[in-house]
């Protein structure tokens, strides 16, 4: 979790030229999530 947490920090703090960087970014993020969440439910 604490992995996600600092991806997302740093997503916040960079930022996206475009609509298309942020579609990225925002899928990468959930993908991050997703990730951790599955390793904390094993």
């Amino acid at each position: 979790m604490t992995r996600a947490l600092a991806i997302l920090a740093l997503f916040a703090v960079t930022a996206c030229e475009t609509v298309e960087g942020a579609g990225r970014d925002i899928t990468t993020a959930g993908q991050v999530i997703t990730e951790e969440a599955q390793t904390a439910g094993n």
